[in-house]
């Protein structure tokens, strides 16, 4: 059985952890990524101070690669 796991981390902030991805929303839009590589992914698209503050939280220094919001949404 494959599990999915909805993890709230911050005010408008959310994980939603599947068994290939660790997805980031931002309020309710998905804007980076962890995937099972241990990769990590964030949209190129600019949404707010507040989105980016989020990403930037969430990444906490790590390295992301730059992907089209298409990317994310594709995720789920």
């Amino acid at each position: 059985m494959q599990t999915i796991k909805l993890n709230p981390i911050g005010s408008n902030m959310t994980e939603l952890e599947t068994p290939t991805n660790a997805i980031l929303f931002s309020y309710k839009t998905p804007v980076a990524c962890r995937d099972s590589g241990g990769n990590y992914y964030r949209t190129k698209q600019y949404f707010s101070k507040t989105t980016s503050r989020h990403i930037n939280k969430w990444l906490d220094g790590v390295q992301a690669r730059e992907m089209p919001q298409d990317f994310f949404e594709s995720l789920v």
